[in-house]
């Protein structure tokens, strides 16, 4: 979770049209809690001698470009205050949504593209708690393929900067002690990957499970090989009731994914270990790598020594290469509240966000592919060995293709109550296929 055309994944979003408008490679990366510090505006709109105070909540991906393009609001817009400040996501997702139902919620605040959580844009769109965004001049850019991540009944809602893929984040300096001359290409080689690390005395896989976002990550990532690499159709044909994880690649993705702790190739205790704690193993060396979207790429590299020693490469789910499907989608976003009585400077504030010049800023922040581009875009280099598998095997993140906000806490929960050993693979597919029908 995209430059050039080529088969854009429809989005519910249709997998074959995702990714043309870039060529190139989205709940989540959602972090913990950062400061709050209000940052005071620049001109138009708020009128002479007049000041208009917005609040914004969102998580900490959003802070570094957020805090950039605020303070660059401050030169175009007088009389304009935004007061910021960055949540855990679990309170974002509880404490935020119950602002927004009780009609005191920020002017500003996160929104995660499509549909599948508590804050994402169709649930809180089709609750009317969102100002419609569809008269901004950029909304009109949006690549047919990702409309569905953006837009309920043909309206869009959601502010996002481009889209992230999800792989291994790994530790160039481990991978060459360990003897790994490259990335791995197929599942086998992942594996003796993850051996020759093992036996250099590393921890091959860093896994924060106690962050309930971060357990989705490795089923996330291997997914896309183990079904819908075998059938593109596979979202329509659930939401037809005509198949289901338990009788799908689901199963495989969740035995490769325990095949992983059987080996000791995860830390001990993962389930007990954060998020936090995971990008601290990897960027310091006590781990060869993580499996984790892009858009946090930029945390990991801050807590290195040395930040180019962080890289990226597909997770392949698959011994064959040409089966190997990476997932990809919107990264999080930002939508006004629709019950703020500052809603037209907050949408101003968004469609400002939403000049090419600025999307550039906050994809390079958070290494995304900018939703549109131009000759300011960049890609990260660790992106390049995801460009060419995004043309026509990409698919989106698989929870915007969820009908509710109830599977994916549920596949958090039975990806810790696996790796706890309380649960087995049949019980927790039957949870999420049963979250799934509600």
């Amino acid at each position: 979770m995209t430059r050039e055309t080529d088969r854009l994944i429809e989005a519910r979003i249709s997998r074959s049209q995702f990714f043309r408008l870039m060529g190139g490679a989205a709940t989540a990366a959602l972090l913990t809690a950062c400061s709050t510090r209000p940052s005071t505006g620049g001109t138009s709109g708020a009128g002479a001698g007049a000041s208009v105070d917005l609040k914004f909540v969102g998580v900490a991906d959003e802070k570094v470009p957020m805090e950039d393009l605020v303070a660059a609001y401050r030169q175009a817009k007088a009389g304009v205050s935004i007061a910021t400040s960055y949540a855990p996501t679990d309170q974002v997702q509880t404490s935020l949504r119950t602002q927004l139902g009780a009609g005191n919620a920020p002017d500003l605040h996160v929104v995660y593209p499509g549909n599948g959580s508590a804050m994402s844009m169709a649930q809180i769109a089709g609750a009317g708690l969102l100002a419609d965004l569809s008269s901004q001049a950029w909304t009109t850019t949006i690549p047919t393929g990702f409309k569905p991540a953006f837009q309920l009944q043909g309206k869009t809602y959601i502010y996002s900067a481009g889209s992230s893929v999800i792989g291994a984040i790994y530790n160039k300096k481990v991978f060459e002690k360990a003897g790994v001359d490259q990335p791995p290409t197929t599942w086998t080689e992942f594996l003796d990957v993850c051996e020759k690390i093992k036996k250099s005395g590393v921890t091959p896989i860093a896994l924060g499970a106690q962050t309930p976002w971060v357990t989705q990550l490795i089923t996330y990532a291997l997914v896309p090989s183990t079904v819908y690499a075998k059938d593109p159709t596979f979202d329509d044909k659930q939401a037809a009731g005509q198949t289901s994880f338990a009788q799908s690649g689901w199963r495989d993705a969740m035995e490769m994914y325990l095949e992983l702790q059987k080996r000791g190739y995860f830390n001990d205790k993962p389930n007990g270990t954060t998020y936090e704690q995971q990008t601290s193993m990897v960027a310091t060396g006590k781990a060869g790598m993580a499996i984790q979207v892009s858009a946090v790429l930029q945390a990991f590299r801050d807590a290195a020594t040395t930040p180019d020693d962080l890289s990226m490469f597909p997770l392949p789910g698959a011994d064959d290469p040409a089966q190997v499907w990476i997932p990809a989608g919107v990264v999080v976003g930002l939508g006004a509240s629709a019950k703020s009585k500052n809603v037209e400077e907050a949408k101003a504030f968004i469609d400002f966000l939403g000049k090419q010049e600025n999307i550039n800023r906050w994809a390079k922040a958070i290494a995304a592919i900018p939703l549109t581009q131009d000759a300011g875009s960049t890609i990260d280099p660790a992106l390049e060995s995801f460009l060419p598998l995004t043309k026509d095997r990409a698919v989106p993140f698989m929870d915007q293709r969820w009908p509710n906000a109830e599977v994916q806490p549920t596949h958090f929960a039975v990806i810790q109550d696996l790796l706890a050993g309380k649960i087995d693979i049949d019980g927790a597919l039957k949870k999420m296929d049963e979250a799934y029908a509600k």
